[in-house]
Parts: structure tokens; sequence; C-alpha cells
């Protein structure tokens, strides 16, 4: 692992730029495949990682896409030879209530946040089995447990990742296919500026909670240590958060109770 081939989608900003700077910094030998949709964006992350051009690939994809995401692991799998960690980065939020959201809106969430993560691990997996040796680190949220007001697609696509990378986990062991499914709560990112509205428009605003949230350095700086700690998951969240997490666990109905009180934007 001294010289690993990292996948981060959603690399162009947020968690997934954090985590790019923080593998460089670890693993100064990395080899890192950035993509998102922005190419310019993706070009400044890999300028900005201090590493060799040569050990960045710039990969733009549109994780909504899923015909064209085959082809991305082609292309990663024939330029560097093999990917070490993939990191399911990539996604978009919500901002709306289920009786406000078109069913498109829906669609085009689960469309990026999950199948596009499936899509592109169906792809990868024969050639980390082949190898006998691979991992899928998974972003997905403190929702991803409990779901709040105004997030559903966005939950139930969370509650999904949960689902088949657990499955995948447990099917896979053997070959050393390995699975760490990280739980942010509020990060302080832009995820809230680029969330859909009901109608699919852009929500544009910054949520007060993420303002003030975890910076996103800190959480890339914790999931390396899941990484090098062989975690199987991790939440990354405030006291609220870790609130919800517990009564989740040991007081579901007080929990439910609690969630539909709360005042989200």
């Amino acid at each position: 692992m001294d010289q690993p081939v990292v996948w981060i989608t959603g690399a162009s900003s947020g968690i997934g730029e954090a985590l790019a700077y923080a593998f460089a910094r670890h693993y100064p030998k990395v080899r890192l495949v950035l993509s998102a949709r922005r190419e310019g964006e993706l070009a400044r992350v890999a300028n900005t990682t201090g590493l060799p051009k040569e050990q960045c690939l710039i990969l733009p994809l549109d994780l909504a896409q899923s015909a064209t995401l085959p082809s991305k692991v082609s292309q990663v799998l024939s330029h560097f030879g093999k990917v070490d960690i993939m990191v399911h980065n990539g996604g978009v939020s919500q901002r709306a209530l289920v009786k406000e959201t078109c069913i498109e809106v829906d669609r085009i969430i689960m469309e990026t946040n999950f199948f596009g993560a499936v899509v592109l691990t169906k792809a990868l997996l024969p050639s980390m089995l082949e190898r006998k040796s691979g991992r899928f680190v998974v972003i997905s949220s403190v929702v991803g447990k409990f779901a709040t007001p105004k997030r559903s697609a966005y939950a139930a696509s969370k509650h999904a990742l949960h689902g088949f990378f657990d499955a995948l986990r447990a099917e896979c062991w053997q070959e050393n296919i390995k699975v760490l499914i990280v739980c942010p709560g509020y990060i302080r990112t832009q995820i809230s500026l680029n969330a859909f509205t009901g109608n699919g428009e852009k929500y544009g605003l910054m949520d007060l909670a993420q303002a003030k949230g975890i910076p996103a350095e800190t959480c890339a700086e914790k999931i390396i240590q899941a990484i090098q700690q062989d975690k199987k998951e991790i939440n990354i969240a405030g006291a609220k958060e870790w609130l919800g997490i517990y009564l989740n666990r040991f007081f579901p109905s007080l929990l439910h109770r609690v969630v539909r009180k709360i005042n989200v934007t």
C-alpha cells in the first residue's frame, strides 16, 4: 500500500477533494483517479495535491449516466492496471418534502447516489477478485441510518448503499475484498448549495448546520485512519447526530418522536 491506486468520485469539492489531499499527504507515491462532472475543478484539485502529473488521472464522469460508467472502469484499468481503493463519494442531496418532490427527482437522486456506485462496483469487482485484493470506501450519511424530513430520496439512496455494500462485504471477504461505510453528519461542504428542490432546481443556499459542521479536512483524516485500522463502518458526526444514532439503536420510538419535530432546511 505504499503506492496505492485510489479512485475518488465527487473529487472536485467537499469530502472528495479533501480526501484527494489527505491521500497525497499520507501516501506520496499514491496514484489518484479523480472523477466528477467538472473537468476544470478536477484539474485544480490534481494540481493542488502537489503530486506529479503522471500520478493523477483526471477522469470526468456523470454518475447518473450509468451506461457510460463501465467504459470509465476500462480506462482506469488500462491506465494504472488496477484499483486498490474505490471511494464512492459522488452524490447529490435533497431539500424538499415528499409531497413536493416529483418522481423524476427521486429517480435522479437514486441514479446518482446508488446506481452509479453499483455500476462502477460491478464493473470493477472482477479485477479485484482476480487479484484477491481491493477495498470500497462508501460515503453514506447519518441519514443512511435514520431519515429526517425533506431528505426522503436522499435517505433512501443512503439506506440502499448500506444494504448493497454490507452484502458485498459478506460475500467477498474470503477474496480479501473489504468495505468501509462512512456515515458523516454535518460536514462543512457545499452539498446544500447543489441539493435538489422538489422540481429539480438547485437549492442554492448554505444550511446553517452545514456551515457550522465538521471541516471536510477533519472528515478526510478520520476516513484515512479508518482505512488504516481496517474498520467496517464509522460515524463522523457532531453531538446532535450522535444522539440520533444512539436513540435509533436503543430507543427507536423516542427517535421517531424527536425526528418529526426537527426543523430541517
